[in-house]
């Protein structure tokens, strides 16, 4: 008798022991990110989210960084980490990959949940529009980069420019190479960020382009979170620049965020039109 009752114990403790791993599992609290800068930084500017989350929700939320764009995007689409920081980019070929994702919030960068790009040129220069940019020398910064390569690409297409227009080409690694290339003459037009354009206009540069506003960075949910689960921290997140622990976790992120605003996934669609034009000219496969 004595032995059916320590089994009967022992099983109780194996069935509640595995209830707390599947639960545990199933609320998994994880932020992952994807890798855009060092992992150290990359900590310090989500911990302050997580230590914020936990609060709210009641449950601890932890940080992971992605060991590149490929993993990131699979590790959030195979749902193996509850919450994915996703870039615009990224997200599309997310749920072109693995489905739809609910969505948590998109940033708003001093209250735009959008962001632009610019084609820019000297202010000397006689470059003024996209057509004047045959037989030019042209700066891009990164390939997988949305804002100084793809869209840029997309533009000089609809123009009816191909790279094999241009003198010539380079890769120039970052947004802020590109616009130091064009103002000391290696290039004569390159793609920038609006930022970056903004902060050397003043030294010589003007734009020649706009490039289309695009939807901005966002969160996404693990399927395996419960709608309860997922509003909770959904409702966190839109609310947390209404207090002072709140936004010190959005400016530990970036400093110029101002909060998490509602989005749906069809304010990516132009995105997606963009990386289709590309795909169909063999910018991108």
């Amino acid at each position: 008798m004595k032995s059916v009752v320590m089994q009967s114990g022992l099983l109780m403790v194996l069935c509640l022991s595995m209830a707390a791993s599947t639960a545990a599992e199933k609320n998994d609290l994880t932020i992952c990110v994807h890798p855009y800068s060092s992992s150290s930084v990359l900590y310090r500017a989500f911990s302050p989210l997580a230590k914020y989350l936990s609060e709210k929700i009641g449950q601890p939320f932890s940080v992971h960084i992605a060991a590149d764009y490929q993993a990131h995007i699979k590790t959030v689409g195979t749902d193996k980490r509850g919450i994915g920081y996703m870039g615009p980019a990224s997200y599309v070929k997310l749920v072109s990959d693995y489905g739809p994702k609910r969505i948590l919030g998109r940033q708003a960068i001093k209250g735009k949940p959008s962001f632009q790009g610019k084609i820019i040129a000297r202010k000397d220069s006689s470059i003024n529009n996209l057509a004047d940019l045959a037989g030019k020398r042209f700066a891009f910064g990164d390939p997988n980069s949305t804002m100084s390569h793809l869209v840029p690409r997309y533009m000089l297409i609809e123009a009816g420019l191909g790279v094999e227009d241009l003198a010539d080409y380079k890769f120039l690694g970052n947004h802020v190479n590109v616009a130091l290339g064009v103002l000391s003459g290696d290039f004569d037009a390159g793609a920038v960020k609006e930022a970056v354009f903004y902060k050397y206009e003043q030294r010589g540069l003007k734009a020649i382009a706009t490039t289309p506003a695009l939807s901005e960075h966002l969160f996404v949910v693990s399927d395996k979170l419960s709608d309860e689960l997922t509003n909770q921290i959904r409702d966190a997140l839109l609310h947390a620049h209404e207090s002072e622990q709140g936004l010190r976790a959005l400016h530990a992120i970036k400093p110029s965020i101002s909060a998490f605003v509602p989005a749906v996934d069809s304010d990516y669609d132009n995105l997606r039109s963009i990386l289709s034009t590309l795909r169909r000219h063999g910018v991108i496969q």
